[in-house]
């Protein structure tokens, strides 16, 4: 089955027969992602996952939350999912998401988690 990253969440979205005619166009994973669309500090969080891993020693991490504070100040709770999602959608390609050192799959990864440049790229 073919399958493809959520634009909004970061998510596996994986082919129904239902998209057999508009596979291509599908883009989001679920009606909330598609109503919440992609904001501008979606992008301002990515910006936060890359500047600081850019910051850190090769191989070292980050924790979603330190974006979250970077971009929300006293509000950075209010953004932690929004970071898992940033963190996710990079996961696609620049980065990596571990738990206690292991890379996990970011779309079913529960828990605390780490961000981390990707190996070999």
């Amino acid at each position: 089955m073919p399958t493809k990253p959520c634009a909004v969440c970061g998510r596996t979205i994986t082919w129904r027969k239902a998209w057999e005619r508009d596979w291509d166009a599908v883009r989001s994973c679920s009606d909330a992602c598609r109503r919440r669309g992609l904001r501008p500090v979606d992008a301002e969080l990515e910006a936060a996952v890359r500047q600081l891993l850019s910051a850190r020693a090769v191989g070292a991490s980050i924790c979603p939350s330190e974006a979250a504070r970077l971009v929300g100040g006293e509000d950075w709770r209010d953004l932690m999912e929004a970071s898992r999602s940033a963190a996710r959608r990079l996961a696609a390609g620049e980065v990596e998401m571990t738990q206690g050192g292991v890379v996990v799959d970011p779309s079913t990864a529960r828990g605390p988690v780490r961000v981390r440049r990707r190996r070999g790229g």
